[in-house]
């Protein structure tokens, strides 16, 4: 039996951590639940990670610090813990100064008289539109636990979804810069090398060998004005994307890029998806609900869409056929939406609907990296592979002349 590192809270609200010995950390967890502890973490020393929760720190960002919150005030709160005796227990357990002033300021105004929905809205940084609506809607109903039950789920959810998202797109966006700048390093100074021996032996370049040199002097001649230029193109482009024009065009080019824009279109439909399932669960009014999901997504083109939607809410045609008129999300969303709407199971088919579309886009992503990673890899094995054999030529044509 292994033994576990854990921290969990009394029926008094004190903080208790010890070492118990268990086969596994949900044995350990069920041990302490038995004592009357409520587990926080269960972990080895050196992982130091939260029951199924990763501590502040170790993955760092202030949306994991987000996470962490709701997790722990979901647990504390169900376990029965008062609201401000749990915002305190929650300070302490924060590791990064920053957010734990912002832990302590919202029990602060709490403790003035403030709601907590209000309480949190003093830090928009922190807590989403989204997250702040979802609060107030707890504490009219008194449901408050289960609102950070369900906050926590969303939370971990779109954490998830984005970790799986960047670290996907890091291998092939890195292959491709070590690629482009190994092509850069030769062409820049190791083919230079080999002009400065043509020219002193005066000798006839073979055709590859030659369009070799003259791209190479080509990029050593221009290639500041070239890079000059594209920063120049990439600072305006920024510019222009920060307009709202811009961006609304930048938007809808993404959404039919090739492979990324069907992966990013079904991203955009899930974190819509999961949103609403945990507003409309909550009992959030559904035009409500939509004002709030339109102001969580990304992509300005589908958020954009998501005004004809309510429109049609309010003129009392539903969701599904509103929907599926603005063609931008998948046809898929606007039939399970009917259904719902139908059998009156509208929130679970949200929640359906954002499963169904974090696993297509976790398989979209899938398939992009899969077809991008071998076209780099060949791209680059070709330029290399060309300016290699220009190389050999070009000692080859050497040789013979020396013979």
């Amino acid at each position: 039996m292994a033994a576990y590192h854990f921290k969990a809270v009394a029926a008094d609200g004190r903080i208790r951590t010890g070492v118990l010995h268990g086969e596994s950390e949900k044995a350990v967890a069920r041990e302490l639940g038995a004592q009357g502890l409520t587990p926080l973490y269960v972990g080895g020393e050196a992982r130091q990670r939260g029951f199924e929760v990763r501590l502040p720190g170790l993955g760092g960002g202030r949306r994991r610090e987000v996470l962490f919150f709701t997790q722990e005030l979901s647990t504390l709160l169900n376990a029965g813990v008062p609201l401000d005796r749990a915002l305190a227990i929650t300070s302490e357990l924060t590791e990064r100064a920053r957010f734990r002033e912002i832990v302590l300021d919202v029990l602060r105004v709490l403790k003035g008289g403030r709601s907590l929905a209000d309480s949190l809205a003093a830090h928009p940084e922190c807590f989403s539109n989204l997250y702040v609506n979802m609060v107030r809607a707890g504490e009219a109903s008194g449901s408050l636990a289960a609102v950070f039950e369900r906050l926590a789920e969303f939370e971990r959810t779109r954490d998830d979804l984005r970790g799986y998202i960047v670290s996907s797109m890091i291998y092939p966006a890195l292959l491709a810069v070590v690629g482009l700048g190994a092509i850069l390093v030769l062409m820049y100074f190791v083919v230079p090398r080999f002009a400065s021996v043509f020219e002193e032996s005066r000798m006839a370049m073979p055709l590859p060998t030659k369009i070799m040199l003259e791209t190479s002097r080509f990029i050593q001649t221009y290639g500041w004005m070239f890079l000059a230029a594209a920063a120049a193109l990439a600072g305006a482009l920024r510019a222009y994307i920060g307009t709202a024009a811009g961006r609304l065009w930048w938007d809808a080019l993404r959404l039919r890029a090739p492979l990324l824009g069907d992966a990013l279109r079904k991203a955009e439909t899930a974190r819509f998806a999961r949103a609403m399932a945990t507003l409309v669960a909550n009992g959030v009014p559904l035009v409500q609900s939509l004002g709030i999901a339109r102001a969580i997504l990304n992509n300005r083109r589908m958020a954009d869409s998501l005004d004809l939607v309510a429109q049609g809410v309010k003129r009392g045609e539903g969701l599904a056929a509103p929907l599926r008129r603005t063609m931008q999300f998948p046809a898929l969303a606007a039939h399970l939406l009917a259904v719902g709407e139908e059998t009156g199971r509208l929130d679970q088919m949200f929640a359906r609907m954002a499963d169904i579309y974090e696993s297509d886009t976790r398989a979209a992503i899938k398939r992009f990296t899969s077809i991008f990673e071998p076209v780099i890899i060949l791209v680059m094995g070709v330029m290399v592979g060309v300016l290699i054999l220009s190389m050999l030529l070009a000692i080859t044509s050497i040789n013979e002349v020396a013979v």
